[in-house]
Parts: structure tokens; C-alpha cells; sequence
């Protein structure tokens, strides 16, 4: 006889998949519009998501810190304009106890599928434990850069070194003295490269294409700065004001002025040209398409690290993988000890691997088949009651995304308020009131650098563009203040409710 996993059915008001920044910031604010029935569901044993899971050296934010916070929440003792990895964590761990959120959270809770029952407006989670929980709201706060992404190279499992995804870093493998291998120019290799080439022997770093990146204006605050920032609050706010407008500044140069990014690009070569002395090495560093086309990235330290006679940039591409050595397409061979996958996430799988069923047995990837969309990036028509954060089309390139999560927060509880005042069970965004937001927004995004010609992982593989907001993040957060309860249709209670 073989055991089977307890199926327990509780039936909380709300169901918040996700413990980082967007799942604590809807608990934490349900709990301050007075709504204490929600169950939190996160996949690992604590919280924190992104900057749980990312800690290779050199883990840090590319937002400063007084935005990269919650508006309701300033921390005034941040060590460095830009925050780290551990920092961060830690204010995100000092939130769940200051609004007692861990009543509210089971751990180890790997969500599998969420099934909408369309004869008691509930929503059906099951996780991978046999747990099942029925719930009348359903709050999704995945994030988009959560899932590893791995690229598709022959002979990847025949290699018998080391091998780890930079977003799944093995502290306990040590690095010195190894030929390493690293995969991936992006945001995570930006910033753990520096860190770990003083320490190998060698770095073989495979390209397969160059990334912009710019000086990072970080340094770490001094005692004065912090004692006033506590002291005067006020003062912290004008800071945290300055550096959001600085920011937002930029949306002009991203969607609308192109051309304005020229600057930068001189800026990022000049750089390049004053820190890696090698002329080969250093176009190789040099991208060929426009600047902001893919994230830019800010780096005090990367142009430095290409510099060193211990690192090698390989941009001939990888032909495939032995058990001893990487061979690229030129046919050169590159033994290495350790293969670290620094290839991103797949961030345009927006809700991934969950199996999430609708309206009418709709499932939510053949809605998709084209490519994830939502109206304002937190409703899709054919699943009431289902909310997203950072959702379809609500990334940045220029500002805080906890900016927009809060803005999307405040919009859910309009949304339960509008549930509340009807009398309605639940809530479906029209078709055609999605179709227009999305075609807008799809329009708007033709004009903008992300459509310029190179591949990113802005971009699906037939060109959509369904992760970044076309415009200002103040102009999101006027459409999304209140539900227009023209733009839904609302399902009465069951008579027995």
C-alpha cells in the first residue's frame, strides 16, 4: 500500500502565490484595509523570491535603494545607494515580522495548477504535495525573473565537471584555481564575473552577444546621511522624490526620443576604451545594436574584469559541450573544471509551469498562445478573479518596479471593493475592453527602442513584446487608482452563499 499525500481543503478568502516583493506587499496591504482571511503559498522554505534565490557574489540592485522599498515601508539606515543582495532580503524578512505575516505563509508549497469553479465562483489550488485549497480571490505574485533559464547546447549532459546556474549559485564548490566556464552576458554575469575572476585560474567567458553597460553611481552612505534620513523623514522623502523623477526622466529616451540614448552609448565606450587596454578584447565587448534595445546594465566594475590576462571572451559561439571542455563553432576547444549558466530567465512564461484553467475549461496557455497579455497587466478576460502582479507589459527599463507593484496592489483592492459593494461573487474583465488595452499598448511599443531590430528576452519568438510598459510609470499608476466597473462583468452570489 502506498501512502498518499494529505488533501486538506480550506477555504481562505484570498490565495497569494509568491512571498517577494509583490506577494508581501498585497498581504501587507490587505491586512491594512482590514482583510485578515489569505493564505500565502511559496514554493521554497522562506521568503524573499528573487533575492532569495539569487546569491552569486556581487548580487546587487540596479535601483537605488530608497526606491527599490516599499512607499509605506522607508528604511532609513540603507549601508549604499544601490542595495545588495543580503540588505534586501533582510528588509523583505523585516516586513513579514512587523506585519506578522507568518501565520499567513505555508512554506514548501509548490502551486501546480489552479482550477476556477465556475458553479461557486471559487478557485481550485492544488500543490505538489496533494495539498488543495479553495479560495473566492486568487493573487499571483510569481515574478517574471524566477524560472532559470538554460540554453539548448549539444552534449550539455556529458559534461562531468561542475555545473550550476548563476541564479542557483553553489557556495559550497570552490572556484580557486579552476578553469571556469561562464555562459551569459547579462545582468546576473555583470555582476558575479568581477567577483570571481581575481579568484580562478582562468575565465572563458562565451558571448553571444555584447551587452551596453554604464557606470553605476553607487557608494555607501555615510553615518550623517543615514542619522538625517531617520531623523528628518521629510528629508528621506524629498530623496526618495528626486531619484524617482531622475528615473522616470528616462521613459522619454526609451519609448518616445531614441536618439538620446546616443549619449550613453559614447559614455559606455569610453569607458570601455579606458579600462581594457586589449582593442580586440575590447570590441568584442561592444555591441552592435542600439543602445537600450536589450537592458542595459551598470557596472563600475565589468570593463575592469574584460581587462584581465586571466579572461578570455569567446563571441564564435558554442558548436557543443565534451566532459571535459566547452568547443565552440570555430572549432577550438576550452577545457574547463566548472560551467556556470549565467542565460536569465524565462521571463515571457508568465506564470509557468502552472497549469491555470478558467471560465468554461479555458486554459490559460492556449489563451496565451500568442503571447501573454492582460488588461493593465493584472486581469485576463475568461479567469475572474484572478489577479496578476507584474504581470504582462509591466516591466521597466528606467524605474522601480515596486512602483508598479504598489500600483497594481492598490488596484486588486479596488477590485475587492467593487466585489464587495455589488454583492458579486466574482469579476471577468470584457474581452474587447482587454483587446483595446492591449493593442495600445502593443502599438505604443513599436515606437520604442525594444523594437529596433536585436533579440531579447523582452521579446517572444515571433516578436511580441509582452513584458515592458510603453511609457511613464505615474501615468500607469493614474489608470489603475480605481476599477472602472464598466470594463467588468460581475457574476452574482449562489444562492446559498
Amino acid at each position: 500500500m502506498t501512502d498518499t499525500p494529505e488533501v486538506r481543503a480550506v477555504s481562505p478568502h484570498a490565495v497569494i502565490i509568491g512571498t517577494g516583493f509583490g506577494g508581501l506587499c498585497m498581504a501587507i496591504q490587505l491586512k491594512m484595509a482590514g482583510i485578515h482571511s489569505f493564505t500565502m503559498l511559496e514554493k521554497a522554505s522562506n521568503v524573499g523570491g528573487t533575492w532569495r534565490d539569487n546569491t552569486y557574489p556581487g548580487a546587487a540592485c540596479d535601483v537605488q535603494s530608497h526606491l527599490y522599498s516599499y512607499s509605506f515601508e522607508p528604511k532609513h539606515d540603507w549601508t549604499r545607494k544601490f542595495g545588495l543582495q543580503a540588505e534586501i532580503r533582510q528588509y523583505m524578512e523585516d516586513c513579514v515580522e512587523k506585519y506578522d505575516l507568518a501565520s499567513h505563509i505555508q512554506f514548501n508549497k509548490d502551486v501546480v495548477a489552479a482550477n476556477y469553479d465556475d458553479t461557486t465562483h471559487q478557485w481550485v489550488i492544488d500543490t505538489q504535495d496533494g495539498a488543495q485549497l479553495r479560495s473566492n480571490i486568487l493573487v499571483t505574485a510569481c515574478g517574471q525573473l524566477n524560472r532559470p533559464a538554460f540554453p539548448n547546447i549539444k552534449g550539455m549532459e556529458d559534461f562531468k565537471g561542475k555545473v550550476f546556474h548563476s541564479a542557483r549559485w553553489d557556495h559550497d564548490h570552490n572556484l580557486d584555481g579552476e578553469s571556469v566556464a561562464v555562459i551569459g552576458t547579462g545582468a546576473s554575469a555583470i555582476q558575479f564575473v568581477p567577483q570571481i575572476t581575481p579568484r580562478v585560474k582562468q575565465l572563458k567567458l562565451f558571448q553571444r552577444s555584447a551587452a551596453w553597460v554604464l557606470p553605476k553611481a553607487d557608494r555607501l552612505f555615510a553615518g550623517w546621511e543615514q542619522s538625517s534620513f531617520k531623523n528628518m523623514p521629510l528629508l528621506d522623502r524629498i530623496y526618495r522624490t528626486m531619484i524617482y523623477w531622475k528615473n522616470e526622466s528616462r521613459a522619454l529616451a526609451f519609448t518616445r526620443f531614441n536618439a538620446l540614448l546616443n549619449v550613453l552609448a559614447l559614455q559606455a565606450k569610453y569607458c570601455a576604451k579606458r579600462d581594457i587596454k586589449d582593442p580586440i578584447k575590447r570590441a568584442k565587448v561592444i555591441p552592435d545594436y542600439k543602445i537600450g534595445c536589450k537592458r542595459i546594465l551598470i557596472s563600475n566594475d565589468w570593463y575592469k574584469a574584460i581587462n584581465s590576462d586571466n579572461l578570455d571572451v569567446i563571441n564564435d559561439g558554442i558548436d557543443h559541450i565534451e566532459a571535459d571542455a566547452i568547443v565552440s563553432k570555430d572549432g577550438s576547444r576550452h577545457a574547463v573544471d566548472t560551467i556556470i549558466y549565467g542565460t536569465g530567465f524565462q521571463a515571457t512564461d508568465f506564470l509557468s509551469p502552472i497549469n491555470i484553467t478558467g471560465h468554461n475549461g479555458v486554459n490559460l496557455n492556449d489563451a496565451w498562445q500568442d503571447g501573454a497579455e492582460a488588461y493593465k497587466g493584472i486581469t485576463v478576460s475568461g479567469f475572474p478573479n484572478l489577479f496578476m502582479l507584474y504581470g504582462p507589459n509591466t516591466n521597466l527599463a528606467h524605474n522601480s518596479i515596486v512602483f508598479m507593484i504598489e500600483s497594481q496592489v492598490r488596484y486588486v483592492l479596488s477590485c475587492l471593493q467593487a466585489l464587495e459593494s455589488s454583492h458579486s461573487a466574482a469579476m471577468n474583465v470584457l474581452p474587447d475592453t482587454q483587446s483595446e488595452f492591449v493593442n495600445g499598448v502593443q502599438k505604443r511599443l513599436e515606437g520604442s527602442v525594444w523594437a529596433s531590430g536585436c533579440t531579447s528576452w523582452y521579446t517572444t519568438a515571433s516578436g511580441k513584446n509582452p513584458v515592458n510598459w510603453p511609457g511613464f510609470t505615474f501615468s500607469y499608476r493614474l489608470s489603475t487608482r480605481k476599477v472602472n466597473l464598466n470594463d467588468y462583468q460581475f457574476y452574482p452570489k449562489p444562492v446559498n452563499a
